[in-house]
């Protein structure tokens, strides 16, 4: 099995991209963030035509995320659990489950956490806690689980090219690493880093400053696996050809293959 994942910054802008993509890499399940759109809005017959269904959960002008898969599967989720109860936040369009090939895949979009202050930093860590406390129920159900997406979050120096943001910034900052590392702790698998222990590895390269040319990229993109996945994790990697494509997203896609 084929899974990527793919924060798209703008659906509507990167369909051509996408479908291209889809038709080069053929995986089994994408799963995108930062739609932009609202559901009624995102170009679901582009798709369908390649022989993809698609599931979104939209937000006008903001956030968003979809998945979609030319296997069969079933939604179990379009809200984070627990979220509303974790500090009375309002929903947004980060988080979308669905069941298929005998796992529960989570597609997510944490927020970032560098505007609203010091509230919208809170924000960002409840979000955090409210998925963590997610992973550890579905794994103390013995769930084969893989959540993936951008996470906004740098786990390590390696993460970030040297200068590429302040040690103040909301995707570095300590509180925010801990909350990777727990996720961690759980019994999640890293896989990009389970291949790739050392080194740079980017997924995200800003437009401005001729960052991708410079390769000045962070990893915030992930794909974490419960241990029964991991052990058929058989590669990971990260498409910086994508990057470089024309009009791209300033994220790669990432992908994973499990045996």
């Amino acid at each position: 099995m084929k899974l990527a994942t793919w924060n798209v910054n703008s659906i509507r802008k990167r369909v051509a991209q996408v479908r291209a993509w889809l038709a080069r890499e053929a995986p089994d399940v994408l799963l995108l963030q930062e739609l932009k759109c609202e559901a009624r809005d995102f170009p679901e017959l582009d798709f369908a035509a390649l022989g993809y269904r698609a599931e979104i959960v939209g937000q006008k002008a903001y956030n968003g995320v979809a998945v979609l898969a030319r296997i069969p599967f079933e939604v179990r989720e379009r809200e984070l659990p627990g979220l509303a109860s974790a500090g009375g936040d309002p929903l947004e369009a980060r988080y979308l489950e669905i069941a298929a090939a005998g796992m529960v895949i989570g597609g997510l979009y944490a927020p970032n956490g560098n505007s609203g202050g010091v509230e919208g930093y809170r924000r960002k860590l409840r979000w955090l806690d409210a998925l963590i406390a997610h992973g550890r129920a579905l794994l103390a159900a013995d769930t084969p689980l893989i959540l993936a997406g951008d996470f906004n979050i740098c786990p390590d120096d390696d993460d970030l090219a040297p200068g590429a943001l302040a040690p103040d910034d909301a995707l570095v900052r300590p509180e925010s690493r801990a909350r990777f590392r727990s996720l961690l702790w759980l019994g999640m698998t890293d896989a990009l880093r389970a291949l790739t222990p050392e080194g740079p590895l980017y997924t995200f390269w800003d437009y401005q400053a001729g960052a991708f040319a410079a390769d000045r990229g962070l990893r915030i993109d992930h794909v974490l696996l419960s241990p029964t996945l991991a052990e058929r994790l058989a590669s990971a990697n990260v498409d910086r050809a994508a990057r470089a494509a024309e009009q791209p997203s300033d994220h790669a896609p990432v992908s994973v293959t499990l045996t």
